[in-house]
């Protein structure tokens, strides 16, 4: 009998363990099964360089969202950004989303300025107004070889 009592400990143990590796991995990994506390807008930029999947999206310093993923408009020839915003933060459509890079060679970031003139955006709309990242590797090409006007 104290053998059995041994193992079911050891298994108690075991699948305790198993719940909390199986908690942390939905937490860290941002899985909702209960619903989705979020919804998208997209963007479109002229250059999406560095910014990946998973990307932070901040307004007003604060991070309200992540960057779920990215497509082509073929016609337009620009990149499509799509955003997964929380479930609260309202953005007007005359907001203007920006990607900056946090320090000189920080990770990209999405920074939505969130106007307030205009109409709430609905899940699924566009924002109009962007501005794409600044091209460091370009800007110093630029001042190294003389092409920056003083």
């Amino acid at each position: 009998m104290k053998k059995y009592s041994k193992e079911s400990v050891v298994g108690i143990f075991v699948v305790i363990g198993l719940l909390c590796i199986g908690y942390m991995t939905v937490k860290l990994g941002n899985v909702d099964f209960l619903g989705t506390s979020t919804y998208s807008l997209y963007a479109r930029f002229n250059k999406v360089t560095g910014l990946r999947v998973g990307n932070t999206v901040y307004m007003l310093g604060l991070e309200v969202g992540r960057v779920a993923g990215f497509t082509m408009d073929q016609d337009a020839q620009l990149a499509v950004v799509e955003f997964k915003i929380q479930n609260g933060i309202n953005v007007y459509d005359d907001a203007i989303a920006s990607i900056k890079t946090e320090g000189l060679i920080g990770d990209k970031y999405v920074d939505i300025d969130a106007g307030g003139a205009g109409d709430l955006l609905k899940p699924g709309e566009t924002i109009l107004e962007t501005e794409s990242p600044a091209d460091l590797g370009e800007l110093i090409s630029k001042y190294a070889f003389g092409e920056v006007e003083k």
